[in-house]
Order: C-alpha cells, then sequence, then structure tokens
C-alpha cells in the first residue's frame, strides 16, 4: 500500500483545465479516478486541489511509535452491506465465480474484520452505575427487568437503548395506517416484547421518508409529517424526556439524539448502529482507500494534486474565452494568488469549507442565490474530536476486555481498545469519542497551553515521541481523560499513565466538523439532487458526505459522487457496481 503518493505544492499560473475539483477527500478523489478511469478527460484535463499537505479529507490512520498497526483519528470502519467502498477495498466478485475477487483499484488493501467486543466483558456505566452491556438481555433471558437509576415508563422499563429505539421507530412507523398497509411484512414485531426487526431496504425507507406521519392523538406533533420533527422531540414525546435521557447516554453518541431530522435517524439507528451489524477495517490503516484512489489516478500521465493551495473565489468574469470559470487560490507556502481556469467545478466540500469560500460571488451571493444559502444549512455540523493514547501494555485485558468499546456518561462517552502490539505488548485506547454538548467541556482543557509530556517507552525512543510534540493532547486534558477512564472501569484494574497521545479535533477549520446530520424540516429529496448542480445554468457540483443519505460514512461520499458523475458528466455505472445497488435520492 502506497501513501507516498506525490503531492504538487507549487503553482502553475493560468492553468487551463476542464474540471477543477475542490477537496481531496474521498467524494473529491473518487470523481477524478472515475473521471480519467473512465476516459471522460485526459487526467491533465482533471486536477484536484486541496488546502491540507495530506490526503483523505476526515480519514485520518496513523501509527504511534512504539507500535506497528494503524490507528484512527477520522473515519475508522465501512459496512458490508456500502457496496462501493466494500468493492473498492475488496475487489469485484463476478457473479459466475463468487469465489473470485479482482482487484478495482491497483493497490492491494486488507480487509479485515473492526471488531466490536464481548458484550458480556464490555462495559457500560451510566448514573455511577457499573454494568456489563449484555446486562439488559441476561436479565431479560431470566424474565427479569434491569433495573437502573432511570426513571422509565412502565412499558419501556427493561430494555436496552438498542431496543427502545427499535420500539419507538415501530411504534411509530406502524400508528402511520399508510405505512402499515404497504410495509407490515417488512416491520415485524417478534415473540418477545423486546424483539423488533426491520426489513427495509434503502428503496423502501425513501418511499416511506417523505410520507410518514405522526400518528399520536394526544401529542402536541399528532398529524405533521416525521420529517419535520426533531429526533429529540419525537423520542421525549414517545418515552419521556428521562427515556431521551436513557438512549443519549446508553446509545454511546449525542450526535445521535439530537434534534435533527427524525425521518432520517430511523433508518440510521435502525441500520447502521443496531446490533448484528458487520463492520470492516482496512489492516493498512482506514485512510488507504483515499491514497489507494489518489494512486489510481495519478497512475495517468498529466495527473496532478495541488497539496497546499486554497481555493478563495470564482468567477465567470475574465479575459479567457476558450473556458467559463477563473478559480484563484492562494498557495499556503509563497502566500500569493494565481489563476486556475476551468469549464466545470466539483466542490467536494462539507459545509464549512463551502461556507469559508467567497459567499459575494455570483454562484454564493445571497441577494443572487438565497436558494442554495438555505439549502448549504440544511445540516447541522457535528463536532467530534478524537484522542489516541499509547500504553505500556493493555491494561484493559485485566478486565477480560479484548476489542471493541466501552460506553459512559461521562464526557468522555466512549473509548475503543485499538489494539496491542504482539511484540512490544505497547498497546493502543482511543480514549474519547466527544461530541455534540460535551464538545464544550473538552474545549475548555484543549485550549490550554501546557501539552502532554511523552515518555520513553519499549521501541518508542524519544527521538520519534518528540516529532509528535504538536499533536499532543494538552495535559490538563489528559489528566482529566485518565480519571474518567479509571471511573469507567472501576477499581478492578490499575491504569498506567499513557506515553505518548494523538489529538485531532475536526471542528477545526476546514473541516467544520466531523460528520453531519439532516436538518428537520428540509425535504431531503429535494434538497440532495439540488445540491449535486445547485445552479441549472452553471457546471458547479458539490458532493461529499455532507449531503449524503448516509452521514458520516465514505460511502455517503461515493453515492453522491457517483450519481453527480452519472447525471452531469455521462458517465454510465461503473462495472463492477451491480445494477440492483440503490444510490438513493
Amino acid at each position: 500500500m502506497n501513501k507516498n503518493t506525490p503531492l504538487n505544492s507549487g503553482m502553475k499560473p493560468d492553468l487551463k483545465i476542464e474540471t477543477a475539483i475542490i477537496g481531496a477527500g474521498t467524494s473529491g478523489l473518487y470523481t477524478a479516478y472515475r473521471l480519467v478511469t473512465d476516459k471522460k478527460y485526459t487526467a491533465d484535463q482533471v486536477q484536484i486541489f486541496d488546502m491540507n499537505s495530506k490526503l483523505g479529507g476526515r480519514l485520518e490512520s496513523v501509527i504511534m511509535p512504539g507500535m506497528n498497526f494503524w490507528g484512527e483519528l477520522g473515519g475508522m470502519r465501512y459496512l458490508t452491506s456500502q457496496e462501493i467502498v466494500t468493492t473498492l477495498i475488496e475487489g469485484y466478485v463476478p457473479p459466475e465465480d463468487p469465489s473470485k475477487h479482482i482487484p478495482i483499484l491497483k493497490d492491494i488493501m486488507t480487509p479485515v474484520p473492526f471488531p466490536m467486543g464481548d458484550p458480556a466483558k464490555l462495559l457500560m456505566y451510566l448514573r455511577k452505575e457499573h454494568f456489563k452491556q449484555d446486562d439488559w438481555n441476561v436479565t431479560q433471558e431470566e424474565d427479569k427487568k434491569l433495573p437502573t437509576r432511570y426513571y422509565l415508563n412502565e412499558n419501556d422499563f427493561g430494555f436496552s437503548s438498542d431496543q427502545l429505539f427499535n420500539k419507538i421507530i415501530y411504534d411509530v412507523l406502524m400508528a402511520d395506517p399508510w405505512v402499515a398497509e404497504h410495509y407490515a411484512k417488512k416491520i415485524k414485531k417478534g415473540p418477545s416484547i423486546y424483539d423488533y426487526s426491520f426489513e427495509l431496504d434503502s428503496r423502501d425507507w425513501d418511499d416511506i421518508k417523505p410520507k410518514l406521519v405522526y400518528n399520536f392523538p394526544n401529542s402536541p406533533y399528532d398529524k405533521r409529517k416525521v420529517n419535520d420533527l426533531g429526533f429529540w422531540n419525537l423520542i421525549k414525546d414517545q418515552v419521556s424526556q428521562e427515556g431521551y435521557q436513557f438512549l443519549a447516554n446508553a446509545g454511546g453518541y449525542y450526535s445521535n439524539t439530537i434534534n435533527w431530522n427524525s425521518a432520517e435517524a430511523f433508518p440510521y439507528m435502525v441500520g447502521d448502529f443496531s446490533a448484528g451489524t458487520i463492520y470492516k477495517t482496512i489492516e493498512e490503516g482506514y485512510d488507504s482507500i483515499a491514497y489507494a484512489l489518489a494512486n489510481s489516478y495519478i497512475d495517468h500521465e498529466g495527473a496532478c494534486i495541488w497539496s497546499e493551495n486554497k481555493l478563495v473565489t470564482f468567477t465567470k468574469e475574465h479575459s479567457v474565452k476558450t473556458h467559463k470559470y477563473q478559480l484563484t487560490f492562494l498557495n499556503l507556502k509563497t502566500n500569493s494568488k494565481w489563476h486556475v481556469f476551468a469549464n466545470s467545478i466539483v466542490l467536494a466540500m462539507p459545509r464549512k469549507s463551502l461556507e469559508l469560500l467567497d459567499q459575494n460571488n455570483f454562484f454564493f451571493n445571497a441577494d443572487e442565490n438565497s436558494v442554495i444559502n438555505k439549502n448549504i444549512r440544511s445540516v447541522i455540523m457535528e463536532p467530534a474530536f478524537k484522542i489516541l493514547m499509547g500504553f505500556e501494555y493493555p491494561w484493559w485485558k485485566e478486565l477480560g476486555i479484548d476489542s471493541g468499546h466501552s460506553i459512559t456518561d461521562l464526557p468522555m462517552r466512549q473509548c475503543y481498545y485499538f489494539g496491542t502490539d504482539e511484540k512490544t505488548n505497547n498497546s493502543m485506547l482511543l480514549g474519547s469519542y466527544g461530541d455534540m454538548e460535551t464538545e464544550t467541556f473538552w474545549k475548555a482543557l484543549s485550549d490550554d497551553k501546557v501539552l502532554f509530556e511523552v515518555k520513553p517507552a519499549k521501541s518508542a525512543s524519544l527521538k520519534e515521541l518528540h516529532e509528535l510534540n504538536d499533536v499532543q493532547a494538552t495535559k490538563l486534558m489528559v489528566g482529566e481523560l485518565m480519571n474518567q477512564l479509571r471511573e469507567l472501569h472501576g477499581a478492578d484494574v490499575t491504569i498506567p499513565e499513557p506515553y505518548v497521545t494523538y489529538f485531532k479535533d475536526w471542528t477545526d477549520d476546514p473541516f467544520g466538523a466531523g460528520y453531519h446530520a439532516w436538518k428537520a424540516g428540509y425535504s431531503v429529496k429535494k434538497v440532495m439532487p439540488y445540491m449535486r448542480k445547485p445552479d441549472v445554468n452553471e457546471q458547479i457540483h458539490i458532493c461529499g458526505e455532507a449531503y449524503s443519505d448516509q452521514q458520516g460514512w465514505v460511502e455517503g461520499a461515493f453515492c453522491e459522487a457517483e450519481k453527480m458523475l452519472q447525471e452531469y458528466f455521462g458517465l454510465d455505472r461503473p462495472f463492477w457496481l451491480s445494477k440492483d445497488y440503490y444510490l438513493g435520492w
């Protein structure tokens, strides 16, 4: 796996091309790869520009000193049901020979399971009470209900968070007579009061989401479209505010239960985060998918990824008659501006990056185009940060834990046990998965000036460690995090101090967020296709995870790019993508 993709941090003033792709994240790299390998344009006519010095956008895999495996600071896994990302990583499986895997990209990636651990060992620590994650199921098998310190409604008492999410979604779906008539066979209630299953595919959900009506006569939301309801509002209405607190805490992510679009939340909660979902990752680091796409593009003569070049603005008012747009870039190394001329622009960027562009130009100007401004703001920017921590031994194994994640209502929210180096015994933990309402707690600590001091460890020289000085979490943050780790794991294990950390805050510019969520009240069915070509008279396109129906996933970025390429660049569906795989609206 080659991660030494050549990047050009220089300039070529008055460069003339067909398509300028802004953003070297997964959607931008995929767009370039498809345009060039499908021979729509030669590589010299498709150029990628990015203000960063690395590829992958919000994917970032790192190796910590003293360890020989990758840790993830950004996106870290994929679902086997996500066909584009799975095929690019694992290869094309021809229908006539299911035992074959034909590589699509030139770099070979190694798919491996993303272990979710043993719920009988993994911890849940809520309202100062310790549980094992399967305690709810174990208690139910004994025909009892697990008591907690949450005052749940009688009908909700004893449910795990997964089960209670499913119950809410089942009740709302089946309360709509139209849904019950058309989809009852795919929305099932099992023999136990805790068992619900949803056999709805993406097409079914896209049929349901715009039509679903909230039918609860005693509710203030009765007869409202579920698409127009915030998820917090709906959950509170269904299971009380106390039930909402239980779901927000025990679910592990505040971002799942914020007041985002309820209709979009339904398939997300029963698909991506429900029990039984199969996750995988890449042994060489999840950002390998970005480098593999980049390398397949760069392999063509004339291909270029212009790094450390920031798009400032673009205009139609210029003197070059052969090309429609003039783009102005700031070269960050020399602090000088230069121009590129192109006939189409692909803004492969999240919301914050779009908002950092010149908002007074012809395309974004609110006086001339209020619709695009409104639709750019149709998604919530979800703050997220991660801290990787290196320890000299896997102390969590004293509790029988080897992988997976533990969950708490403490501000750290989750920790992932990433792995152990077989030779050195050095071990990596994702020490915090802060999101949404915990952000301000950690921001007060991350802004401190005194950084954590690295310590020597086996096979990790001080020279190597000091190279990471700039990415250390603050000393205050690490101290607070260690306190929370000890509280979460209890007195049965002694937790040593880490020897190194690695901190990443995705709210920093130009990303503005770790991932995105649709706001309530927007017609996602209309906004998604709109964003792929906001102005019918312009060859300007927006794609990426932010405005997809798989927000937070690389697959969402790929699907939006693929639809854009087919709709506006005339590309055929790739041979390796099955004809019945649904790309969404």
